[in-house]
């Protein structure tokens, strides 16, 4: 019975959801986000603001493509900053982007903890409080 369970259960995520890499992250945000979002993502980090489909856009938020993946700023009533839980962007130039950051008054958290495995790591809040780390594997 239980050894039956375990193969159900790798069957199901071995063969029927596969996973194929991350399509998107979505990231909650207040009502009336979109501005500051848009002067963050946009302005600050220069991900490139891309269309929502028109059946979303009374929803509200922003989304943003950056290198092959996007990012959906999302509104959600009742909002709570993700102050642990948050995405992890891979990026080539992390000093560059950590000097950028500070440049323009963002406040940088270093995080040393896995540099023994060759990564490299900051976390900064985007402007509604979420937590968004940014590291680099050397």
């Amino acid at each position: 019975m239980i050894s039956e369970r375990i193969y159900e259960t790798k069957f199901y995520c071995t063969e029927l959801a596969k996973e194929e890499g991350i399509d998107h992250v979505q990231l909650a945000a207040p009502q009336g986000c979109e501005s500051k979002a848009r002067q963050f993502f946009d302005g600050l980090l220069g991900w490139t603001e891309i269309p929502k489909p028109d059946k979303l856009q009374k929803r509200g938020g922003v989304w943003f493509q950056c290198g092959a993946h996007q990012v959906h700023v999302g509104v959600q009533e009742d909002f709570v900053p993700a102050a642990k839980a948050h995405p992890a962007f891979h990026v080539r130039n992390l000093d560059e982007l950590r000097r950028h950051l500070l440049l323009h008054d963002q406040a940088v958290i270093d995080d040393e903890a896995r540099a023994d495995e060759g990564a490299k790591r900051f976390y900064v809040n985007d402007p509604f409080g979420n937590r968004l780390e940014f590291l680099e594997w050397r």
